[in-house]
């Protein structure tokens, strides 16, 4: 014990951080565990605040056992961890406004730090102008998920390494579906390069942005000073690669392709299909093309889009006094918008935009309206005890063996209770029925369950919300 009071909390929870990085990795931890801070340690109870209930509930259902083990390392008589939604300041601050407090309906208030955001800038050399970079889509606002991993490494390295005399992954090509990410990477290089090297002359196009830049040149009979003007700069970076149309156009990209990889210049080309899925390219730019690094940015997954829209939210809500977007929001969206990202930058505009002209609250019910038409299968679909077994078991971290089992442990028996509740509420299976989807269980045992959900939810706003969010991802 004596060797525990020396250390203080703060230094032993920095040690558990650390473990924690390295067995789940970057990603996982700086998702879930970057904002985990340690308010005191008692003999057998570590206490542990955390920023938002929505992040004390997921790291009490998936990281509780995760996180007991990791503890006890620095306090071995730790019996159970305790995790607790922090006020979200610490300092003596003057008295705020009333959160209600009604405003002009298109008034957007910044926040004092905000710094504001630079000019969009237009690369270019020699006089040709390329397309407009946004200064907000930088390596620092694109968020790394499973799917976008080697991508974002790769641009980083490109990034980085564009100067040397020959280029490690030339040309870099980065495919996938639209609103993943490709163009926001594109961007992100562009800035960093600059940033490194302010006399690096980049040029950033879109195919169409070529191709009409081309055809200028062609019909003022300067396409040789064009060509040669394009193969002088020191990156290129092509956006929609598909839409590059028409064989002369083709064969001169292809020479200026060439001309700049020979040459040790770094090009970077994104698409929405791999280079041996673009018909319209000649077979010569398809093998040139693949024969630096394919990168291909896969859909999000749940954890991705959750982290996209939390980031977005916390930005709207810091720009907009008053504003509040409750981590219920986020996972129902998290849940259905599973398209792109700029659907997940959309549903928080419009989240926005409804509480400046409205000054309601956003509620599950108002963003659900909102975003109705962003969804896919908006009509709602039958629903089965399979999907409620799905849902329930995705929801709370339990395995569907265990909600079909005999377990009673509490963390399982309520669960299993709420998939019996929305069974019996959102099917037209009889009680009998349900308790044998449910572990052939007694009618009994179904109405109990029932009836006790009912009497939870008169006195738990918390499970309300939890039970409503339920019935929405089941509906949808």
């Amino acid at each position: 014990m004596a060797q525990q009071e020396q250390c203080a909390p703060s230094d032993a929870w920095a040690r558990v951080k650390s473990r924690l990085r390295a067995e789940l990795g970057e990603d996982v931890f700086a998702s879930w565990f970057r904002g985990v801070e340690v308010e005191r340690v008692d003999e057998e109870v570590v206490h542990l605040t955390v920023a938002t209930r929505f992040l004390r509930n997921w790291l009490r259902s998936h990281y509780y056992e995760f996180v007991l083990r990791l503890s006890r390392g620095e306090w071995p008589t730790v019996e159970r961890v305790e995790f607790r939604v922090r006020q979200p300041h610490f300092g003596i601050e003057a008295p705020k406004e009333p959160l209600r407090q009604r405003r002009g309906p298109t008034v957007v208030e910044a926040a004092p730090e905000a710094m504001p955001l630079p000019m969009p800038l237009r690369t270019g050399y020699g006089g040709f102008e390329g397309s407009p970079l946004d200064p907000r889509l930088s390596f620092t606002s694109f968020m790394v998920g499973a799917s976008n991993r080697l991508a974002h490494a790769a641009a980083q390295e490109v990034a980085g390494a564009f100067s040397t005399p020959q280029p490690l992954f030339n040309p870099l090509f980065m495919h996938g579906n639209v609103g993943l990410g490709k163009t926001h990477l594109l961007h992100a290089i562009s800035w960093d390069v600059k940033q490194r090297k302010p006399e690096a002359q980049v040029l950033y196009l879109t195919a169409e942005r070529f191709m009409s830049g081309f055809v200028q040149a062609l019909r003022a009979r300067d396409a040789l000073a064009f060509k040669e003007k394009l193969r002088k700069i020191d990156i290129l970076l092509i956006d929609d690669m598909e839409f590059l149309q028409g064989p002369t156009i083709q064969q001169e990209f292809c020479h200026t392709l060439n001309s700049l990889i020979d040459g040790g210049r770094q090009v970077v080309v994104a698409a929405d299909r791999a280079p041996t899925q673009l018909d319209k390219l000649d077979m010569r730019m398809r093998s040139r093309l693949g024969g630096g690094l394919v990168a291909e940015i896969g859909a999000m997954d749940y954890e991705l889009r959750h982290k996209i829209l939390q980031k977005r939210a916390n930005e709207a809500c810091i720009e907009t006094k008053g504003l509040d977007i409750s981590d219920t929001v986020l996972a129902f969206l998290s849940e259905r918008l599973t398209e792109s990202g700029r659907e997940l930058e959309g549903a928080v505009h419009r989240l926005r935009a409804s509480y400046q002209l409205t000054d309601e609250p956003v509620t599950l019910e108002t963003a659900e309206q909102i975003v109705r038409d962003l969804m896919r299968g908006a009509e709602p679909r039958r629903v089965r005890i399979d999907d409620i077994l799905r849902t329930v078991s995705k929801h709370y971290g339990v395995n569907r063996g265990d909600l079909l089992s005999g377990r009673r442990n509490r963390s399982i028996v309520r669960p299993r209770q709420i998939g019996m509740y929305l069974a019996k509420l959102l099917t037209s299976r009889s009680l009998p029925e349900i308790g044998r989807r449910f572990g052939n269980r007694d009618h009994t045992t179904v109405l109990h369950a029932i009836r006790k959900i009912e009497q939870l939810m008169n006195d738990d706003n918390q499970l309300r919300e939890e039970i409503e969010l339920l019935k929405r991802l089941l509906r949808d």
